[in-house]
Formats: structure tokens, sequence, C-alpha cells
């Protein structure tokens, strides 16, 4: 891989909790697993060096949330709205995360792993350095994002939404799909493979002569 990601620094020990007894929306050194958080709508969560571990999340709006130093293993996120997230140093491995709005986030160093990713939105998002690593990201919505940095290694991407999201400098030869929306001015300097290329020329409306 090109891009090194700085990986999540958390400590050894930490304190397992529960969401519902917070005493503030500050959580730091802490470990949630095995629960479900429903219906909360909280603005300003921040999160510090936690690990969440079977956590389903439902019905869930916390919006200008802010992630450092966290990991999301095996969690059920599917339609959180967490738009306008800072996530920084963060990784989220073999998740649901259907429907996931980080919509105008800020993304730094972060690790999408083995994650069912359909359907989310990504759109104005700012990312840098993030990698998704065989992740289902089918009719994803990266609307005039940022790109810089990012991987997609092994990835669906089928029915991705790139418009107006420029996709020079990211590779995307690994991946599959049979159909984009992207512009032609968008795909400039993007990494294809050859059979790609075709795909993309049809797309174009070129004709391929065998």
């Amino acid at each position: 891989m090109k891009n090194k990601i700085q990986q999540p620094k958390i400590p050894s020990s930490l304190t397992q909790i529960n969401f519902d007894e917070r005493e503030e929306d500050y959580i730091y050194a802490s470990i949630i697993s095995d629960c479900s958080i429903i219906g909360e709508d909280i603005e300003k969560l921040r999160f510090e060096e936690v690990i969440f571990k079977n956590v389903t999340f439902i019905d869930v709006s916390f919006r200008y949330l802010q992630l450092t130093d966290c990991l999301f293993e095996r969690c059920d996120l599917s339609n959180a709205n967490f738009n306008d997230a800072i996530i920084h140093r963060t990784e989220f491995k073999e998740s649901k995360l259907l429907g996931l709005n980080l919509g105008d986030s800020t993304v730094r160093n972060a690790l999408f792993a083995q994650c069912n990713m359909n359907l989310g939105a990504f759109g104005y998002a700012d990312l840098k350095q993030v990698k998704f690593d065989t992740c289902s990201l089918r009719n994803v919505d990266y609307f005039e994002a940022k790109l810089d940095k990012v991987d997609f290694k092994n990835c669906d991407i089928n029915e991705v939404n790139f418009t107006g999201t420029s996709l020079k400098g990211i590779d995307l030869s690994s991946c599959t799909f049979s159909s984009l929306n992207a512009s032609l001015n968008s795909l400039a300097e993007c990494t294809v493979s050859p059979e790609q290329a075709i795909g993309f020329a049809k797309l174009l409306g070129l004709i391929i002569k065998e």
C-alpha cells in the first residue's frame, strides 16, 4: 500500500462502560460492547480511545461527532447519521455500515475493512489517508467529495457516484463494477485495469471493435 495510515492509539487497559449511564458527552479510554444504542440524538459527542464491539446503533443521529483513536468491530451502524463528523485514527472492521451518513465529514487516517457500506453517503466529505479494504460500496455517494491518498482495494464499487469528485491518484484497478457515475474530467489520472478501461470507454459511448 502506498499511503501509510496511522493506526488508532488505544491503551491496553480500558474501562467497560454502559453508554446509557455516561455522565457526559465525552467518553475516553473505554470499551462499549454487546449492546444496542437506540434512538439517541446528540450533537458534538466525543469519543477518544474507545473500542466498540458488537454494538448495534438503531435510529441514531450523532451530528458533529468526533472520533479519535477508536475501533468499531463487528458493529451495525446502518442508517446512522454521522453528518459533519470529524474522524481521526479510527478503524471500522467487519461491520455493517449500510446507509451510514458521513456527509460533510472530515476523515483522516481511517480504515474500513470487510464492511458492508452499500448506500452510504460521503457527499462533500474531505477524506485523506483513508483505505477501503474488501468492502461492498454499492451505490455509495461521493458527490463532490475530496479524496486525497484514498485507497480502494478489492471493493465492489458498482453504481458508486463520483460526480464532481476528482479521482486523480486513485487506484481502482482491484475493484469490481459494471457501472459508475463519474464525469470524464474526474477520471483524469485515475488508475484502472485494462478490462476496466474498456468498460469506461463503453460508458463514454465509444464502440470497441475487437
